[in-house]
């Protein structure tokens, strides 16, 4: 398939962020762009007795933000950040006055859903975890909304008068991408001509950081939290959890067109893979997120040699960051020498099911501002890991083509590319 259906095109027209480091595309575009770090000492909850206590948090008010106190009281972290994300991506586009609301959806991805909400919860009704048989009664009024994830898409719809599809996209690590990748499907397929879409994610919680230290994927790396994440390095040894969300809305080009839209990337070309092959281990070959690029690229009819910039899923863990670096040159080839590449992750942590979402901000912003972001913390470069990886300082670049890789548990491998908008030719 070509990515066109019926000369239909798909494309970025609205972003909204919320991350750590700052509330908005701007002071996030800023912080990537400084190479400043955002991890830092865990302050949300008393961490000490956890293996890794750092994470990248954000420092959001949601007063400040715009909600109101009957919204904090009934949402959760992650629908917070999600919807202060999407009102800045609609109005960022201007399409809540130009569109249909049977032709306008919402898609969000998550990984963990309500964590903070559920974690807080489970401790009031169980007494702090000293009862086995909870007492319901003292529950939040709204806890079965934390449950269900899909009650933050539809607070979303509510928010953008969307009455077309409406629904959630949960694939661990991936769901950023795959998110993305499905709302265009839908604009493709004629469902839809606008989609607001993206991912969130606010974990960093209790039993998210004790189930990530019993696998030992996150960094202990407690004495310097700024400096903890260090993809591509030879000192790496975790990664350290984030949160956050971006949202995005996303329109068929002739609807973004016939309303003279700011069009800041076009999407052109997506695909996943799954390795089959462990919930949480990788090929060290990797083969099949090198498959995923490769489909992503003949999706949107790209020579590997066209491509100006990679955002890696650079996790900083021993075992992906050898895997990222033979997919690319596998899928690359010789141009993976010569292509800038880097991980945000150094910055802003791993905030799970939204960091492709935010991965995919990052790229739509390097298109925008011709700026590669660089990876933090690479002071001494793996020998292994022996391309241009970006280190310490973010580099002027023309970047007509970006190109987004996710790795997630589950062995779902997934990637995106996004290019300037030509006026038309591609």
């Amino acid at each position: 398939m070509s990515g066109l259906r019926d000369g239909r095109r798909v494309v970025v027209t609205g972003i909204g962020v919320v991350a750590p480091g700052g509330v908005g595309t701007k002071q996030y575009w800023d912080l990537l762009t400084a190479g400043r770090t955002a991890t830092r000492s865990i302050s949300t909850f008393d961490a000490s007795q956890f293996r890794s206590r750092v994470a990248a948090e954000v420092d959001f008010d949601p007063v400040a933000s715009g909600l109101s106190q009957r919204q904090i009281r009934q949402w959760d972290r992650t629908t917070q950040f999600a919807m202060v994300a999407a009102r800045e991506a609609l109005d960022d586009s201007g399409v809540l006055g130009a569109r249909d609301p049977l032709r306008t959806g919402v898609m969000v991805g998550t990984a963990c859903g309500m964590t903070i909400s559920l974690d807080r919860e489970y401790a009031i009704v169980s007494d702090e975890g000293r009862s086995w048989l909870v007492e319901e009664a003292h529950g939040s009024p709204y806890l079965y909304d934390y449950f269900v994830p899909s009650s933050m898409a539809a607070e979303l719809a509510h928010e953008a008068g969307a009455q077309g599809p409406v629904g959630v996209v949960s694939t661990g690590c991936t769901s950023g991408v795959d998110v993305i990748s499905h709302a265009v499907d839908l604009i493709l397929d004629g469902e839809a001509d606008v989609m607001v879409a993206g991912a969130s994610d606010a974990a960093i919680s209790p039993i998210t950081v004790a189930c990530f230290d019993a696998i030992k994927a996150t960094t202990p790396r407690n004495d310097t939290p700024e400096s903890a994440s260090r993809p591509f390095d030879r000192t790496r040894n975790g990664f350290a959890l984030g949160e956050g969300s971006a949202i995005f809305v996303l329109e068929e080009l002739s609807h973004a067109r016939r309303r003279g839209a700011k069009v800041y990337a076009e999407v052109a070309g997506y695909a996943s893979r799954c390795n089959a092959y462990s919930m949480t281990g990788l090929r060290a070959d990797g083969r099949e997120l090198a498959e995923a690029i490769r489909a992503t690229l003949d999706r949107a009819r790209l020579d590997p040699s066209q491509v100006d910039y990679v955002n890696a899923h650079g996790s900083a863990t021993k075992q992906n960051d050898l895997h990222e670096t033979a997919a690319f040159k596998a899928s690359l080839g010789h141009h993976a020498y010569r292509t800038p590449i880097s991980s945000i992750k150094s910055m802003i942590g791993h905030s799970l099911g939204a960091i492709c979402a935010l991965e995919m901000a990052a790229c739509v912003l390097a298109i925008e501002h011709s700026v590669v972001p660089p990876t933090a913390n690479l002071h001494e470069p793996d020998p292994d890991c022996d391309l241009d990886y970006v280190p310490l300082v973010a580099r002027d670049h023309r970047v007509d083509v970006a190109l987004s890789v996710a790795s997630g548990f589950g062995g779902f491998q997934s990637a995106i590319a996004l290019t300037r908008w030509d006026g038309g030719q591609r």
